[in-house]
């Protein structure tokens, strides 16, 4: 039996395990199971690695997609320059020589090429973590200038939630949460963003995807903007990683 599994924490809104075992019954697959590996602290990944013989991939999501990095013996191109991972292949069982890619640039890229219009040419990143390092890697690519918001001005290219005003919410029509804020449970948070400033211009794209209308969602299309979650970049990043493992 082939095990791929998914680590994290917490993993209680995890997509991954329903996807992958509904794709294996699906496929009639029955030589691969897909498990959850809640793992709270990083350090405890080496033990997990050599208590599951079986493993041949894992998924990598919130808090460990850029301190995963340092157990892994190869990390792909885009995933060294995003500085973050979320997929392992694990190879050769017996000396175990675990890769690193991003499937999130992949995802994230081809769910938001065909909303792409000229007016979205400046966008804000709310958030600085693994994801938002994906999403900045991918509009690099594609030539659409950004700033990451986050609630300490840490960054090169960044400012503070507080310092957002008009005019940079209307120069930027292109914001995209990679937050969990807004999250289920917590459906009732939100980025803390003046809203009054968004319009029929806006394009706000949710990496979120439970509930399937967040609340930063709402408060878009409250003024017009279009939306869009996060759950076809999950699909596509998905079947992404499942060609990775089986490559």
């Amino acid at each position: 039996m082939k095990t791929y599994g998914l680590i994290g924490f917490p993993l209680s809104h995890s997509f991954s395990q329903k996807y992958f075992t509904e794709k294996f019954t699906r496929e009639k697959i029955t030589d691969c199971e897909f498990k959850n590996f809640p793992l709270e602290n990083i350090n405890d990944f080496p033990a997990l690695i050599k208590n599951n013989t079986t493993l041949f991939g894992l998924s990598v999501t919130i808090p460990h997609k850029q301190n995963i990095i340092k157990f892994l013996d190869e990390v792909d191109k885009s995933a060294k320059e995003v500085g973050a991972v979320n997929c392992i292949r694990i190879k050769n069982h017996e000396s175990r020589i675990m890769t690193g890619y991003n499937t999130d640039v992949f995802g994230f890229e081809s769910s938001l090429k065909p909303l792409l219009q000229e007016k979205y040419s400046k966008a804000l990143i709310l958030g600085t973590g693994g994801a938002a390092k994906a999403v900045a890697y991918v509009l690099n690519k594609l030539g659409i200038e950004f700033l990451f918001v986050s609630r300490n001005e840490n960054q090169v290219s960044s400012i503070r939630y507080q310092d957002l005003n008009e005019e940079i919410m209307t120069s930027h029509s292109l914001i995209i949460n990679t937050t969990p804020l807004g999250m289920f449970p917590n459906i009732t948070d939100c980025p803390n963003i003046p809203y009054q400033f968004l319009s029929s211009k806006h394009l706000l794209y949710d990496l979120n995807y439970n509930p399937e209308e967040s609340l930063f969602q709402k408060k878009g299309k409250a003024k017009g903007a279009q939306i869009k979650n996060g759950l076809e970049m999950l699909h596509l990043q998905a079947d992404k990683a499942w060609e990775i493992w089986n490559s």
